[in-house]
Parts: structure tokens; sequence; C-alpha cells
């Protein structure tokens, strides 16, 4: 896949998933600035990697990408040698004669890298950048209803935050746990009566009403590991979630 090798950048944070171990540590990378189907043709014609403009490249991964969309919705399972894509369902059937029901049961769509994404992981360096400093972080978010991890948002329904020192202390005005609307960069911020649980490892809260959209989850804290921080710490994730 490449003629180079690449290199990402990480910092070691507390190990949450495997609490029974508390002297381990999880890389965590640095997330690069997430781009576009546009920006990633641009790329590859900057890089000398197309031959054909930049446009039309975009064109027809859009035509690509919104027919694998159709086969997808169709039942079809996709496999790109980049990625392995198909449909799943999310939810319990009390009975063999229960019938799918969008209130109890969910569509999702699963992804795995493929064997091209496997051999590209040969050529890729990992530097570690010692422990990160605050060690504040969101590691996971998991939308209750849907089961979909780091991506869907159900508005009144539960959203758990996995990460590290996230509990909300203080008596900061602005602590507390936000959605950030990505184009019009408004914040709604999650009541304090619907923070359902609030620990060092675990958020579990009721997801606002936001309209359909792309969203940024941002917590402030003064979590210093059983002490408050001289000052505020904001911790955005780096995943983009989505209201549909």
């Amino acid at each position: 896949m490449s003629e180079n090798k690449h290199r990402i950048k990480a910092y070691l944070y507390e190990n949450v998933f495997t609490k029974d171990n508390l002297s381990d540590f999880m890389a965590k990378p640095v997330s690069e600035r997430t781009v576009s189907v546009s920006q990633i043709c641009q790329s590859a014609v900057s890089r000398g990697r197309a031959d054909i403009s930049a446009s039309a490249m975009e064109h027809a991964s859009e035509l690509f990408l919104e027919e694998m969309a159709y086969l997808l919705c169709e039942g079809y399972s996709v496999n790109t040698g980049y990625f392995t894509a198909s449909a799943g369902i999310h939810g319990v059937f009390g009975s063999a004669s229960e019938t799918f029901s969008k209130d109890r049961h969910n569509v999702i769509f699963i992804f795995h890298q493929g064997e091209k994404l496997r051999v590209a992981i040969q050529d890729i360096e990992v530097d570690i950048l010692g422990l990160a400093t605050p060690a504040s972080a969101i590691l996971q978010v998991t939308d209750v209803k849907s089961g979909s991890v780091n991506d869907l948002l159900t508005p009144g329904r539960n959203l758990s935050i996995v990460g590290t020192q996230i509990k909300i202390m203080g008596n900061d005005p602005e602590r507390g746990i936000y959605f950030i609307d990505t184009v019009a960069q408004t914040k709604t911020m999650v009541p304090a009566f619907d923070i359902v649980s609030n620990n060092p490892y675990e958020l579990i809260v009721v997801i606002p009403s936001l309209p359909a959209g792309k969203y940024h989850l941002e917590v402030i804290t003064r979590d210093g590991e059983d002490t408050l921080l001289k000052k505020s710490c904001t911790v955005i994730f780096d995943h983009i979630l989505t209201v549909e």
C-alpha cells in the first residue's frame, strides 16, 4: 500500500479497561484532524497518486460510497480490501414470533479492517510521547439505546462515557458535560440532574434533546485523581458524534 514508513504519535493513559491492574497503561494516538472525501482526493493528487483531477476523483468516490451504502442497506456485505462492512441488528427479541420494532431494535453497520490495512500496519512506527498531561481523557462512548460505539447519539436516552479522570468536580460554573454543534458551534450542557453516574472512569448521562447534526463531546472538570486541579481541564472527544 505504501512506499514509505508512517508515524503515529501517542500518549499513555491509565488503562481503565483492566481495572484489576492499576499499574498498566494504554496508548491513545494523538488525533490528527479529520479529513473529508474531498481532502483525501486532493491529497492523492498532490502526492502524485492519482491520474485524474481531484474533482473527478471526488465525484467517482461519492458515487462508489453511495452505491456501497445502498447495497449495505439491501443486506449485502462489503469487502473493499481495506475494510469489510455488514449490517447488524441490535436489541433483544422476547420470543420467536416477535417482529422487528424500531422502538426496541436498531439496524447498525459494522466495519472491520481489511487485509490491505493489516498489511499497511507493518509500515507504521509509533512514537510514545510519555504520560499524558493532564491525564483526563475520553476514551470511548457508547449510545446505550443503539449500542453504537463512538458514533451515534439517541436524544433522551443514556450515553456511557468511559475515560480517565473525567468525574465532574469543582465549583466552577462552566464545569460539566457539553455537546457542541460542529456547524453552528452552539453548546448544549447536560443538566446536573441528567448525570446518572459521575465517576472518575465513567460518566453516564441522559443525552439532551439535540436536533439532527454532528457534535463534539466536551467534558470540563477539575478531576485530578482524588484531588482538585488548580484550574479546570477541558477534554474534547476526538470522534464526531451524530444525531440522525
